[in-house]
């Protein structure tokens, strides 16, 4: 069956402010740390553009502390991450997110080919499906969407690892969601990353 929410659904892009040697490290061997967090700018200024011309979602910028973001944004689209390993910070999103809709989706500022289509994708599924996950191709995930979120759903999970979406799902499964998943994409953290989109 279709899945319809009173309201937009929130789609929050996790981001910190483009720091130079705060962001992208792994970059930084590269491109300097300034190069660094201008790569970070520009694709979060790009996720954020696509996700504001996206029909029947709210984009939030859900930050990881305050700062200037270089993107046109009122109070009301800023949602701090708070403290806490990934998986606090990303439940305390989405909680908030489903306080306001039937439906909550986290994504990455980092995906480049991250369209408006993945996003209408993940809540289509969530018309038969508790979550949805967009797998990276790291073994990360670039998009997580959920119906609900219990407070320790997402705790201690392996952050930054190959498992990260395996695990994640696993535990999603464990916890009586059913899961469906999307199409992989990849995330920009490494030079190798940078030379698929010709950047370098």
């Amino acid at each position: 069956m279709p899945f319809e929410s009173a309201v937009p659904i929130p789609v929050c892009v996790f981001a910190k402010p483009p720091v130079p040697g705060k962001v992208k490290t792994r970059l930084i061997p590269l491109l300097g740390g300034e190069g660094a967090a201008l790569v970070a700018a520009a694709m979060l200024r790009v996720a954020w553009q696509k996700m504001t011309s996206c029909p029947r979602v709210r984009p939030v910028l859900a930050a990881a502390e305050p700062g200037d973001f270089g993107i046109d944004l009122t109070s009301r689209d800023v949602w701090l991450q708070g403290d806490g390993d990934l998986g606090m910070r990303m439940e305390r999103i989405l909680q908030r997110g489903l306080q306001e809709a039937a439906a909550a989706v986290a994504v990455g500022a980092d995906i480049p080919f991250l369209s408006c289509e993945h996003i209408q994708s993940a809540i289509r599924a969530l018309g038969d499906h508790d979550a949805v996950i967009g797998p990276c191709e790291d073994g990360g995930f670039y998009l997580l969407a959920v119906r609900r979120c219990p407070s320790g759903l997402l705790a201690n999970l392996p952050w930054s690892s190959p498992d990260t979406a395996r695990a994640t799902r696993s535990r999603l499964e464990q916890n009586g969601f059913a899961v469906a998943v999307i199409d992989s994409l990849f995330d920009v953290d490494t030079p190798e990353d940078l030379d698929r989109l010709g950047w370098t």
